[in-house]
């Protein structure tokens, strides 16, 4: 893939743009609005505050909500000449000391005073009387080499697993994310996945800063205030992320073309899309959803484009200098052909290289040059990379595999349906049998549902409960939240 930016770290891309556009807003809230110039000024005041601390090359805790004081602690951090670790807002109290506890942070930066390690307290009111600030591209500088993000990943063992990401593996995928989904100038985001998360770190951190473009960050995920800001603020990229935001929006009373007239890029990742979201989308508001499919070790993996072709229920095709195979889910050796299911193993010049201090785990994810992604899926013959489910959440019905998503996509076909969520419950006699939770439309007789799936599966994928519930429990990166529909089951 031929580089066509000169960045060689994030905070390039900040010099960059701040140097092209100075007076230009970088980033607004609800009540307040930087400029990059003023953006700048507040990143080197709080740097100057670490370093005062007489902290380098230490890890730096970032425990805030997406917002401003996020992007302003980012980029300080680096400034500082430290690494930034990005701590999930949402985790509860005893979750968190564990984190920092394995992760031993010098210093946390947040607006909470709960924290058991040193913490520097921030508000945004400190920030907002400054003279504007220029950054040279020689003052502030990072190596490629360097730490430019630590990022979390799911862990088995409950303690999330710390991925150090360095400056030249981000700006890989910075690059591998413009190329899936292309940016202009003067585009105006609005991003509501969180930025401790991969895909709310690119859409929202870095990526943005690209062609200099505004981002406006919401103060919550509320549907309607986000469909109504889609307007207000004249976005045209939409960094929506899993098919529960798009379900959510969509259900927003007279959520219409008319009312969106600027909107011009929707990625979509983090689960798969049912088609119906797919088609219910471009018939709302004239603009197709662009999946694509990534991890925090690895992102971007594939991606629906306009240069390379679409295909609607698919991942897209391996974006520059990746390699996807299929293979066996049992041994995870055998390579699959086309058409076949099996488990995704990807390689590519913006993966990780291992989990801090986490050999077990290392050697479980990464083989062969490759690392093991956990999802099945198949690649067909013209490389659309289609994922059917997680590996762990294969459900085992009288020794078939039973993938969820196929019995999602087809409870998705019915119109008064607006959401599923299919997952295994344990079965005396058939080992596991599958439970459908889902969220009406209209109300309908479970009974005609059921009717609707003996009639258009075989047997054993008939889900053997329908339990209906208001809307679907959602984790913080907005996916369905399967361990609580679960624990309903106990």
């Amino acid at each position: 893939m031929k580089n066509t930016f000169t960045n060689t770290s994030v905070l390039d891309l900040l010099v960059c743009a701040a140097n092209r556009n100075p007076s230009k807003t970088y980033c607004k809230s609800a009540h307040h609005e930087f400029t990059y110039q003023q953006f700048v000024a507040a990143c080197i005041k709080l740097s100057n505050e670490i370093s005062d601390k007489n902290i380098n090359n230490e890890r730096i805790g970032i425990f805030l909500p997406n917002s401003i004081l996020f992007l302003i602690s980012y980029f300080a951090i680096l400034i500082s000449g430290n690494r930034p670790a990005l701590l999930n807002y949402l985790l509860p109290d005893l979750a968190l000391s564990k984190m920092i506890d394995n992760l031993e942070p010098s210093v946390i930066i947040s607006d909470k005073e709960r924290l058991k390690s040193q913490s520097i307290i921030v508000k945004i009111e400190d920030y907002l009387e400054l003279e504007g600030s220029s950054m040279g591209e020689s003052d502030f500088r990072c190596e490629g080499t360097e730490i430019g993000a630590i990022l979390f990943s799911g862990g088995t063992t409950g303690i999330p697993k710390q991925i150090n990401h360095s400056h030249k593996c981000i700006i890989s995928m910075v690059d591998r994310m413009e190329w899936g989904w292309p940016t202009t100038s003067n585009e105006k985001w609005l991003v509501v996945a969180p930025f401790t998360h991969i895909y709310g770190f690119l859409t929202g951190v870095t990526n943005p800063l690209l062609k200099s473009g505004t981002v406006f960050i919401p103060d919550a995920f509320d549907p309607k205030l986000i469909v109504e800001k889609l307007i207000s603020e004249e976005i045209t990229v939409f960094g929506g992320g899993p098919p529960a935001i798009y379900q959510a929006l969509l259900s927003v009373e007279k959520f219409e073309k008319r009312q969106i007239p600027y909107l011009r890029v929707c990625p979509g990742g983090g689960a798969p899309f049912p088609l119906a979201v797919h088609k219910m989308w471009k018939e709302k508001t004239g603009i197709p959803i662009y999946e694509g499919y990534g991890m925090t070790e690895i992102a971007p993996i594939s991606v629906n484009t306009v240069e390379n072709g679409t295909k609607l229920g698919s991942a897209g095709k391996a974006v520059p200098d990746t390699i996807i195979e299929i293979v066996d889910i049992e041994t995870g050796s055998r390579v699959l052909n086309s058409g076949q299911i099996g488990e995704i193993r990807v390689k590519g010049p913006h993966m990780m290289l291992e989990y801090e201090g986490n050999i077990k785990e290392s050697k479980t994810t990464l083989r062969n040059g490759f690392i093991y992604t956990g999802d099945i899926g198949l690649l067909d013959s013209k490389g659309f990379l289609s994922i059917t489910d997680r590996k762990k959440d294969v459900i085992f019905v009288k020794g078939f595999n039973v993938f969820p998503r196929e019995i999602e996509e087809q409870l998705m076909s019915q119109s008064n349906i607006s959401s599923v969520c299919v997952i295994g419950k344990e079965d005396d006699r058939s080992g596991e049998t599958p439970v459908a939770f889902i969220t009406l439309k209209t109300n309908v007789d479970i009974s005609v549902i059921k009717k609707f799936c003996e009639d258009t599966m075989l047997p054993y994928k008939v889900p053997s409960e329908f339990i209906v519930l208001e809307k679907l429990p959602l984790t913080p990166a907005k996916k369905v939240d399967r361990v609580a529909l679960k624990a309903k089951l106990i």
